[in-house]
């Protein structure tokens, strides 16, 4: 039997024996085995012991050591139909005739990885008394058992690791070995004797980049056929403890209510272990090494060892947010790996908790009178009210919400909290009057926006009396009505009566004398009183003047008193203004068109009025009383505010002024004569061209403007001569200086209608006088049809 040496340094030891035994057997169930040869391989790497032997009873029994008690051995037999049952002895599953000539035993766990060939070398006959069944070959005699390596293997390189084994290897028979790892990336990590099958690794492995490795191997002859194969070879690389245990954040927060019950859990620390997760190397126990500050209690909190859990472990009564030294406590808390033995590696972080509070204390004012003097007709804070609260001031269990709960019944009062320092602002919304009420007396309640605990009300103290004395103050005098509102006639004569102010001061304790002025007069029509206050008209009262809106005009009076202080106090007067019929009316448009074929040629005219009804419409319009109008036009009522005017007979295309005569019906009526301009036109197809009229008078405008550039002087600019007939309006330019009609050709053509003068440049002054005068002839330009 094979001897093992089991040390705590683990040596590596190999130990390789025979055992050579006849047995014969017909019993059902145990091997009908012959001489048996054992070979035993110890595993390079560890240190046990693996026998086998014969019991009385005839079967095989298998010995296994791995020096730490065998636990979770398991065992793997090559032949389909045997396996090693719990008392480890290596029985058949079913009657056998025939067990072939070798098989292979694997033991296995946690802690060691072990192999034994048996070799039958003589089979017994068969018994005739046993069960005749179809023998079992098997067809897979080449056998590659699992192996293991250990990472982080120091060199030197390569070392062996494990045997593949094949019972019928002849000399002619070679192993080869395929797959990642060996021939395929990556490359060259294990190695295979082609000629003893012993597998090596090349190079120090890491099983958090790799944890196994599936190859194939197989036999070939010399010439490359396959004799046996390919079966998978696995290699599983063995962990090590070389990575601590990392947490995600290498702070973490968590909060606790203030007297929360033993045992509430906090938070849940969690750290991470790269380690085979199947071994100890990366099974983790969590500890607190350190609280701070460590009072009341340095065990306030505790982590469960496994997940990592902080709970609270100190009395409710204890954990009260308003008595702790604070209000943040930091643990270091430690994860170790190898289940927190010495020897496991540890990783490190902190976590802050946060006692977090409950409305466990009601708000209480620091005094339970506050007093304050107001003066009578302002408004504004009064008083502040402080009060005390031991709660978290970031929190609704400490902001305060005050309220008044009498003494307020005309609400010229009203609170509201100061979001800064939590106090009440106790405001006075409405003036208080001095001889109305000198005194009040307010009862004031605060509470907080969030309710209090269940076992937490609100006291005596969380209400508060406040005393407001009123102090008097010279008030001004106030107008009554205000607005004063009264009727008058426009145009009524200066100094003519409008109003009587009224203005009483409310100071009735006080014997004051009042004066009136002016405030605000914007058309500076009136004028006041100082000491009776009446109104008077010192202009004309327009209503159609810009200042009076809707008929109505208003100003704004002063009345002030003789206090030791004065004080005033404004009132509004609103005159509504009746109309006069003082505008006279006027036709629009003011410029029409008509076609100078006299069946066409018919136009509307209206009149206008800045009056009002009955000083408006309607409206009478006829013709001037010029002679011999009446042979060309006609004017004809359409409505109460229009006209129409027609070309009796045609007329040469131009520019003509038509004189007409507009009344309206007012008492007494009022009447207007003047003039509009009538462009008569070529009318054709919907088309109306009046061109040539256009034309004359820019052709006239150029030749003034000609004039001014060149010989602008008042005395010597141009004359222009206007003759009227019956067809319209005959011009005639005529000027003491005359370039000639070359010159003036040339002065037209270069000025054209760009402003500029074409010869020289005069003074700005000289040229703007000219441009002036020019622009205040053009009018009597329109319509002329000839240039002489």
């Amino acid at each position: 039997m094979p001897e093992a040496v089991c040390d705590n340094s683990h040596s590596r030891q190999v130990k390789e024996s025979t055992v050579q035994t006849e047995v014969l057997s017909s019993h059902p169930h145990h091997l009908p085995l012959g001489l048996l040869t054992l070979w035993f391989f110890v595993s390079p790497s560890l240190s046990l012991s693996l026998s086998l032997s014969l019991s009385l009873f005839l079967s095989l029994t298998v010995f296994f050591d791995d020096c730490a008690g065998n636990e979770g051995l398991a065992f793997e037999v090559s032949h389909p139909d045997f396996q090693v049952d719990e008392e480890m002895n290596l029985v058949a599953r079913r009657d056998m005739m025939d067990s072939g000539t070798v098989m292979f035993i694997h033991g296995v766990n946690e802690q060691a990885d072990d192999m034994a060939q048996v070799d039958i070398v003589g089979a017994p006959p068969r018994s005739p008394q046993t069960l005749r069944i179809q023998p079992y070959r098997s067809k897979r005699a080449l056998f590659a058992p699992r192996m293991h390596v250990n990472e982080n293997m120091e060199p030197p390189f390569p070392k062996v690791i494990g045997t593949v084994m094949s019972p019928g290897m002849e000399n002619d028979h070679i192993f080869h070995m395929t797959g990642s790892g060996a021939d395929q990336d990556p490359k060259g990590v294990f190695t295979i004797n082609r000629v003893t099958g012993e597998v090596s690794v090349s190079q120090e492995l890491d099983r958090e980049a790799i944890s196994s490795y599936t190859l194939e191997v197989s036999v070939t002859d010399l010439s490359g056929k396959l004799v046996e194969g390919p079966v998978a070879l696995l290699v599983d690389v063995n962990d090590q403890n070389d990575n601590r245990p990392i947490f995600k954040e290498t702070r973490y927060a968590g909060e606790v209510l203030e007297g929360s019950p033993t045992g509430t859990v906090v938070m849940t620390m969690t750290a991470e272990d790269a380690d085979d997760p199947r071994l100890q190397n990366a099974v983790l126990r969590y500890n607190i090494v350190r609280q701070s500050p460590d009072k009341p209690s340095p065990n306030m909190f505790y982590i469960n060892p496994e997940s990592g859990n902080i709970v609270t472990v100190i009395s409710p009564t204890l954990l009260d947010r308003e008595t702790l030294p604070t209000t943040q406590y930091e643990l270091e808390i430690v994860a170790q790996d190898m289940k927190g033995r010495d020897v496991g590696l540890t990783g490190t972080a902190t976590a802050t908790i946060t006692i977090t509070d409950k409305n466990d204390h009601a708000p209480e004012f620091t005094h339970s009178l506050f007093q304050a003097n107001v003066d009578e007709g302002s408004t504004g804070v009064a008083v502040n009210l402080t009060v005390d609260d031991r709660d978290d001031p970031a929190t609704g269990a400490w902001r305060a919400i005050y309220s008044i709960i009498n003494g307020d019944p005309t609400q010229n009062f009203e609170i509201q909290t100061n979001p800064d320092n939590n106090e009440g602002m106790l405001s006075v919304v409405k003036p208080l009057d001095y001889e109305s009420v000198v005194f009040h007396t307010l009862l004031i309640k605060v509470e907080n926006e969030d309710p209090l605990v269940p076992d937490v009300g609100y006291g005596s103290s969380s209400t508060a009396t406040v005393h407001i004395t009123v102090l008097d103050v010279n008030e001004g005098p106030v107008f009554f009505p205000d607005p004063l509102q009264v009727t008058k006639m426009e145009n009524i004569p200066l100094g003519s009566f409008v109003a009587l102010l009224n203005a009483t001061d409310p100071d009735v304790l006080q014997s004051q004398s009042i004066r009136f002025a002016v405030l605000r007069d914007p058309a500076n029509w009136l004028s006041v009183n100082p000491v009776r206050g009446t109104v008077n008209t010192s202009a004309n009262l327009d209503r159609e003047s810009p200042y009076v809106h809707d008929n109505k005009y208003t100003a704004i009076f002063m009345a002030t008193d003789n206090g030791s202080r004065p004080a005033s106090g404004t009132g509004t007067l609103v005159i509504h203004l009746e109309d006069y019929n003082d505008n006279a009316p006027y036709v629009h448009p003011s410029v029409v068109r008509v076609c100078e074929d006299t069946k066409d040629s018919v136009v509307i005219v209206g009149g206008r009025d800045r009056d009002i009804h009955p000083n408006a419409g309607p409206f009478k319009i006829e013709l001037g009383k010029q002679p011999g109008l009446e042979k060309t036009w006609k004017v004809s009522r359409v409505n109460n505010t229009h006209a129409q005017i027609m070309l009796l007979q045609s007329m040469k295309r131009a520019n003509y002024q038509l004189p007409l005569v507009v009344t309206d019906s007012g008492l007494p009526p009022l009447s207007n004569s003047t003039e509009i301009k009538v462009q008569v036109c070529t009318c054709k197809k919907n088309r109306m061209d009046c061109s040539s009229a256009v034309y004359c008078y820019l052709y006239l405008l150029y030749a003034l403007y000609a004039y001014a550039c060149c010989d602008c002087h008042p005395l010597i600019l141009a004359t222009l001569a206007i003759s009227h007939t019956a067809a319209g309006h005959q011009c005639t330019v005529v000027g003491q200086y005359n370039p000639g009609r070359e010159r003036l050709a040339t002065l037209l053509a270069t000025a054209g209608d760009t402003g500029s003068c074409p010869v020289g440049s005069i003074p700005r002054r000289q040229a703007q006088w000219c441009t002036g005068h020019l622009l205040a002839l053009s009018p009597c330009l329109q319509g002329c049809s000839n240039v002489s």
